[in-house]
């Protein structure tokens, strides 16, 4: 299950995604992340999952592996559209039994939710997987650096960011190391009920923390003994520019957002 878990990987291919501008790739998903809240029928997320398809194919990556990125939110994802469906009031009665009501809106609004999650999920994990954590740092400092005039910490903020998502799948990996040592130590993390699966993962909290302050220590002293001090005065070795593909791809997300507008007033 830990290797299903998409966030913060990269997917080191060659493809005109993968060589777009990270500024703009970074403001493309927040905008991504807007058409998704506005999309309201199921005409307006049949062109969301058709331009997800279609920027995953552009970047070379495979589409089971954004899919395969919901595994571990399963439990999140049923969750939040059974409350949605037996919490929302609604005037088209489907089922009532005793205390259990479910309704049509109860029903749309849950399969909505649950698809906005989804989505919210794989456009975030298309920016991560085509993206290089060095550059998703100076596409984050670069577009915080008019916040510096009031001594806003962009680089510094950036660094941490892009630290944060580096190390996301280099846990995950010790964790599954250490799940992998317990169980070979007789460790059941899989029989049971959920109560006693959280249970059983207590004991890998213990290592896990040791080894992740470890890593930051020696991350400290890699850095210190690089002479390390912060952004001021240093040089990159690939300045951003923008180019006619990333033109092309504000006008793309231009384009798909106007057509979500106009199926929430047409449909």
């Amino acid at each position: 299950m830990l290797t299903n878990i998409t966030m913060g990987q990269y997917y080191p291919v060659d493809s005109k995604v993968h060589r777009l501008d990270p500024r703009i790739k970074l403001i493309l998903t927040i905008a991504f992340i807007v058409a998704v809240f506005m999309a309201k029928t199921f005409a307006g997320y049949a062109i969301l999952l058709l331009f997800v398809y279609g920027v995953a194919r552009l970047a070379n990556v495979p589409f089971r592996m954004l899919l395969r990125g919901l595994r571990p939110l399963r439990l999140i994802l049923i969750l939040t559209f059974m409350l949605n469906l037996f919490f929302t009031a609604g005037e088209t009665v489907w089922v009532e039994f005793w205390v259990i009501r479910i309704t049509k809106e109860g029903f749309m609004q849950a399969l909505f939710y649950s698809l906005r999650l989804a989505f919210l999920v794989v456009g975030t994990s298309l920016l991560t997987l085509t993206t290089s954590p060095v550059a998703l740092s100076d596409a984050i400092e670069k577009l915080l650096t008019p916040l510096k005039k009031i001594h806003f910490p962009a680089h510094e903020l950036a660094m941490m960011m892009t630290i944060a998502l580096r190390f996301i799948p280099t846990l995950l990996e010790e964790t599954d190391k250490i799940m992998k040592a317990q169980m070979a130590r007789g460790a059941d993390f899989e029989s049971g009920n959920l109560i006693s699966r959280a249970k059983a993962m207590v004991p890998l909290l213990v290592p896990l923390f040791v080894s992740a302050f470890r890593r930051a220590g020696d991350l400290a002293m890699a850095m210190e003994s690089r002479c390390y001090h912060g952004g001021e005065g240093r040089t990159r070795l690939r300045v951003l520019k923008l180019t006619r593909n990333d033109w092309i791809a504000c006008a793309v997300m231009a384009l798909l957002i106007a057509l979500i507008i106009l199926e929430g007033i047409f449909l």
